[in-house]
């Protein structure tokens, strides 16, 4: 896969909000991770007691939400203001296994994508479709 020239990877700890069924609010820390190998994707590792789960997220999803609503299906996102006042967006997550709704600050989520598209510039993002053959296929991308 393409990769930009001494493109590296980030990450950031964002901490989110959750709201439980009975409207109390929780904090979940979380990771967000970009890899210029894998440039439309936003990974966001959830930190539990005895593992972690971790979500891919289409980057130009979390862009669009930050100021519109966006996403269909397992990933939700829209605008909001949280309780003090303060630009946040939500994200819901739906699984087999039930739905998470959390909170995050909007400035937090743009500076992350800010240093994302510092490393892969939006409509930049590319795939050598050769080379992921071999991969998939342990061949050599030459032949």
């Amino acid at each position: 896969m393409n990769q930009q020239p001494g493109a590296r990877s980030i990450a950031q700890d964002i901490t989110l909000q959750c709201l439980d069924a009975w409207g109390r609010t929780a904090d979940l820390p979380a990771t967000f991770g970009y890899d210029p190998a894998d440039p439309w994707a936003v990974w966001i590792t959830f930190r539990g007691p005895r593992d972690q789960v971790q979500w891919a997220v289409g980057r130009d999803l979390l862009l669009q939400g930050l100021t519109d609503p966006a996403g269909e299906g397992d990933i939700q996102l829209w605008p909001s203001i949280d309780e003090t006042g303060r630009a946040a967006v939500v994200m819901e997550l739906h699984s087999p296994d039930g739905r998470l709704v959390t909170q995050l600050r909007t400035h937090e989520l743009y500076r992350f994508l800010t240093r994302s598209l510092a490393v892969v510039p939006s409509g930049s993002e590319a795939i050598d479709l050769d080379e992921l053959v071999a991969e998939l296929t342990g061949t050599s991308p030459t032949g």
